[in-house]
C-alpha cells in the first residue's frame, strides 16, 4: 500500500467539478502513464463541490489506484481549488496541474518531465483551440495583460498543463491571496518577472466531449475583470523573488 503521507517526487494536483462522465478514465489514463514513466507520484483529486456523481467515481476509481488521493471541499472555484492544492502539496519536489476534462493529451506530460532539471517552469502551450471567440479573447487579453505589468516569458500564461519546481515556487503560492480567480497567470507572470528558467512546448487541445463549461456569459466577463485585477495588484506587492 502506497503511504500517502509522505511526499513524493511529484504531486499531481487535479481540480473537478461535475465532471462524472470523463473523471475515470482521465485518472485511470493518468495513473498508467505516470506508473510506466517509474515516476514516484501522487495524484491529488480536489472535488470542488460538484452536484453530480462525480465524487463517488472519484472514489471508486481511487480504489483501483493506490496513489491517487481524494480531496472533497465545498465548491470554491477553479483558482482558490488549484491554490489549495499547491499549498497543501508543496512537500513535494514538483507540482503538476492539469484540468480534469481531458481536452490536453497526457502524452505531452513526458516531455516536460524529462527536461524538467534544467527548468523551475515548464509548460503545455495548447495549439488549434477550437474555444469560443470570447474565451479565445480571454487568452489573448491575459497575455498582454502579463506581457505589460511582468514582462514577456510566458506566451500560454493560463494553461492547465504546468510542471513547477516546489523550492523555487512554494513560498510564492502562500503569497497569492486566497481568492485569486487566476493564480496561474499570476504563477506565469513572477516566474517572467523575475527570470525563473521557463520551458514551453506546444501540446494538442481538443475540444471537450462531454460535461460543461461552469462560468458563461456576464458570470465570465465579470470574473475576468476581476482576474485582471488581481493580476494587476499583485504585481505591485511585495513578494520576495526565491530560486
Amino acid at each position: 500500500m502506497e503511504n500517502k503521507t509522505q511526499a513524493p517526487e511529484l504531486c499531481v494536483v487535479i481540480p473537478v467539478y461535475n465532471e462524472a462522465e470523463i473523471i475515470g478514465q482521465v485518472l485511470d489514463i493518468w495513473a498508467d502513464k505516470l506508473d510506466r514513466l517509474g515516476v514516484g507520484y501522487q495524484i491529488h483529486v480536489y472535488n470542488d463541490g460538484s452536484k453530480d456523481g462525480t465524487l463517488s467515481v472519484i472514489q471508486n476509481t481511487a480504489g483501483r489506484h493506490p496513489r491517487i488521493v481524494v480531496h472533497d471541499k465545498p465548491n470554491s472555484g477553479h483558482g482558490p481549488t488549484i491554490l489549495a492544492g499547491y499549498r497543501q502539496n508543496v512537500g513535494a519536489q514538483w507540482i503538476f496541474q492539469t484540468d480534469s476534462d481531458n481536452e490536453i493529451d497526457h502524452t505531452h506530460f513526458a516531455e516536460l518531465w524529462n527536461k524538467r532539471h534544467d527548468y523551475d517552469l515548464l509548460l503545455g502551450t495548447r495549439t488549434n483551440r477550437q474555444t469560443r471567440t470570447i474565451r479565445q479573447c480571454i487568452s489573448l487579453v491575459s497575455r498582454l495583460v502579463v506581457w505589460i505589468f511582468y514582462g514577456r516569458g510566458v506566451y500560454d500564461v493560463n494553461g492547465p498543463f504546468r510542471l513547477m519546481r516546489c523550492a523555487t515556487y512554494k513560498d510564492l503560492f502562500f503569497q497569492i491571496p486566497d481568492n485569486t480567480f487566476a493564480p496561474n497567470i499570476i504563477l506565469a507572470g513572477v516566474a517572467a518577472l523575475y527570470g525563473w528558467r521557463i520551458f514551453e512546448t506546444p501540446v494538442a487541445f481538443r475540444f471537450r466531449q462531454t460535461g460543461k463549461v461552469s462560468i458563461v456569459g456576464m458570470k465570465l466577463l465579470t470574473n475576468v475583470v476581476k482576474a485582471f485585477k488581481q493580476v494587476i495588484a499583485f504585481r505591485f506587492q511585495a513578494h520576495a523573488p526565491k530560486r
